[in-house]
């Protein structure tokens, strides 16, 4: 099955040319069957790109899904057009009545803040605390995981000597887990931030399970109420240019950044990237919707307020 999305959203004509099935929403509405619900907050700075990342992922799977956007109401992005937001996105006011089969909760470039003094902070928090009532498994990203185990689990997050960029090799701590079916023993992971979260304070909290790490990137991800969350500290999602175009452009902010390491073919710069990570990405979007979105949320969207913890099938 394709994804439903929004008619005209940008990402549609961009994910045609790559031959990626995207269904609109008028045609999706003669197939009798329930899609799965899914939401994503999107908090990145560059929306129009970050939606054609998730949709491309989201695409490859049988399912049938209406995906849907969401942004803060108290921030106004300064990279995305108004008229795009005003036509695809909703504010959290319009949707907290709502249930969701699946939410996604991208990484944001304010991670070298402390959670409190995010301009939006409080809204986010609001809507961390609303998803765990309303949403049957979410799915937090890079400085998302940050905060949600920050709030929920009193996780600090710590700075970096330096920017954390590059492509990693990661392992399996779990590799029976759902989430890794198909997984090679090794698999490589996108990471861009400043900050880090700690596997000894993961290990110090029962409610915490850690899946995956990288020696060189550190913790990658971490699951908890049964797979009900997701923390994933990397970008499966990153298109293959993405890590060039944040390393130009912070260079040409005149930042001392490091070069993306194990990227570009040689290690050069001039040289294209090595893409590794795709097989990955989808394995990881297509197990979580599968196995603790579609095969674990109830018929009766509604229900999803009377769930407790998931138990995936192993």
């Amino acid at each position: 099955m394709p994804l439903n999305v929004p008619k005209n959203l940008p990402a549609v004509d961009l994910l045609k040319k790559e031959h990626i099935f995207v269904m609109d929403s008028l045609r999706a509405s003669h197939q009798d069957i329930r899609p799965l619900r899914v939401l994503a907050l999107n908090l990145m700075p560059l929306k129009i790109t970050t939606e054609t990342d998730l949709i491309r992922l989201l695409s490859n799977t049988p399912l049938q899904i209406e995906l849907e956007f969401m942004k803060i109401k108290g921030h106004t992005p300064k990279n995305t057009p108004i008229e795009h937001l005003r036509e695809f996105y909703k504010d959290f006011d319009r949707l907290a009545d709502s249930c969701y089969d699946g939410l996604i909760v991208t990484g944001a470039p304010v991670e070298q803040l402390p959670f409190t003094q995010v301009a939006y902070w409080e809204e986010l928090a609001g809507i961390l605390d609303w998803a765990r009532k309303h949403v049957t498994s979410t799915f937090y990203i890079c400085w998302a995981a940050q905060a949600a185990l920050y709030r929920f689990y009193g996780v600090p997050k710590y700075d970096l000597p330096g920017k954390c960029s590059g492509v990693f090799s990661h392992t399996l701590h779990q590799p029976h887990l759902p989430i890794f079916r198909g997984f090679d023993q090794e698999f490589y992971v996108p990471h861009s931030r400043y900050t880090e979260i700690r596997r000894e304070d993961i290990a110090a909290n029962e409610d915490l399970t850690l899946l995956s790490e990288s020696p060189e990137a550190g913790v990658y991800m971490v699951m908890s109420r049964g797979g009900r969350e997701f923390y994933i500290t990397g970008h499966s999602e990153y298109a293959p240019d993405t890590l060039d175009k944040e390393y130009q452009r912070d260079r040409q902010k005149g930042l001392n950044v490091p070069q993306p390491r194990n990227y570009y073919r040689n290690n050069n710069p001039s040289h294209p990237p090595l893409v590794r990570w795709k097989a990955h990405a989808n394995l990881l979007f297509t197990n979580w919707l599968n196995y603790y979105v579609y095969q674990e949320t109830p018929y009766r969207i509604e229900d999803i307020r009377h769930l407790t913890e998931i138990a995936a099938p192993l």
